[in-house]
């Protein structure tokens, strides 16, 4: 893999831990170092937990990119957007993984586990890991809802 080669925080639920494991294992071996903040066994948990560990270390700028896992990806996806900082974008095909970065900057990806499976899964996070955000007035449209959670935190 060619892009992004910077450290990717990595969590995720029970119904998500068999295609984390995978993910994890395509990020290692393509040179990248994963720090995996569980679930780490499919016995039943709960959710915001894993995704505020994954969120708060991205919102913090600890961690540039993280993924978050779950059933539909639906939970974590409101659980990250929740942060400040924090642009989690649910992709379940490559137009929308390439395009959450290259118009929305996203940092943080989110896969359901339950919804596609890991051949589709590893190519969605190599294309969200290699495309570049093109700025521009693309900017100045994250500038307008970030002001949004700068007014929310007053």
């Amino acid at each position: 893999m060619e892009g992004n080669k910077a450290p990717v925080i990595i969590g995720c639920d029970h119904a998500a831990v068999v295609l984390k494991e995978s993910v994890k294992t395509f990020l290692e071996k393509s040179g990248i170092e994963v720090e995996d903040v569980g679930a780490h066994s499919t016995d039943s948990v709960d959710y915001p937990y894993f995704g505020i560990k994954v969120a708060s270390q991205v919102a913090s700028g600890r961690f540039k990119r993280g993924i978050l896992l779950c059933g539909t990806g639906l939970g974590m996806s409101m659980v990250a957007n929740r942060f400040s900082n924090v642009r989690a974008a649910l992709c379940s095909d490559i137009f929308s993984a390439v395009m959450s970065r290259r118009h929305n900057d996203s940092n943080v990806l989110i896969l359901g586990g339950r919804v596609i499976g890991d051949i589709l899964a590893l190519e969605l996070v190599k294309q969200w890991l290699e495309e570049p955000f093109e700025g521009g007035r693309h900017q100045m449209r994250l500038d307008k809802f970030d002001k949004l959670g700068e007014k929310a935190e007053k």
